[in-house]
């Protein structure tokens, strides 16, 4: 990767993210659309939209899903069943959100099972590890770092973009420093330009949650 990443190279890292309630299949059609036309990593969308989007684009690109989302208070069971569903209908990568009710009680053994739960019922799926970095300590989040890398899970991710806040630099760095170079670091929430792309890659992570980086390559390619 070149010091200063060009737009190809973002794009590339980019889930291209549609998780608005009331999105329709015509919309998901067009980020499918949008994310093949632009080499994206995936799309993620809403479980429900799973298989027709899976049926629409089939092999060309990669359906990522959330499980549990986006407050993560599921059962480890209803979340376990959610994404063995999400995978049966299509989705290759899972992004689940932790119960955040059990990092708050400090029941990590219990945080730890949740993750498990969905591990096993994704295997030879990706998942990633949303932990909502917004409403956590830094000593919760050097923690969830450590119960993540030991889950057998491929990411961490630090925010859904739905709670108070989204993607940090400083928690894209925390989370780099305290995982092993096997888990890789997913931005998520609030990446709205190619300067705050490219320091999220500086900073390390190799996946960038966001809609607006294809919008903007829309808007470049207007523009020529």
């Amino acid at each position: 990767m070149s010091t200063t990443p060009a737009l190809p190279e973002i794009l590339a890292l980019c889930d291209h993210t549609l998780l608005r309630v009331d999105c329709t299949t015509e919309e998901i059609h067009t980020l499918c659309d949008e994310a093949i036309r632009y080499h994206c990593a995936s799309v993620c969308i809403p479980p429900c939209h799973v298989a027709e989007a899976k049926a629409y684009v089939g092999d060309k690109l990669t359906i990522c899903t959330v499980i549990g989302f986006p407050n993560g208070y599921n059962t480890s069971a209803v979340k376990a069943f959610e994404a063995a569903d999400a995978v049966k209908n299509g989705a290759e990568e899972i992004d689940m959100v932790i119960n955040l009710s059990l990092v708050k009680d400090g029941a990590w053994d219990a945080v730890a099972d949740d993750i498990r739960a969905v591990r096993e019922a994704t295997e030879g799926s990706l998942l990633k590890v949303i932990i909502e970095c917004c409403l956590l300590t830094e000593e919760e989040k050097i923690r969830l770092c450590e119960i993540v890398s030991a889950s057998g899970a491929e990411f961490i991710k630090t925010s859904t973009g739905f709670s108070k806040g989204g993607a940090t630099f400083a928690d894209v760095a925390l989370m780099r420093s305290y995982c092993p170079a096997s888990v890789s670091v997913k931005a998520a929430g609030g990446i709205s330009s190619l300067e705050d792309a490219r320091e999220f890659m500086r900073l390390g992570a190799t996946r960038l949650g966001t809609s607006r980086i294809v919008k903007l390559a829309i808007a470049q390619e207007k523009q020529q």
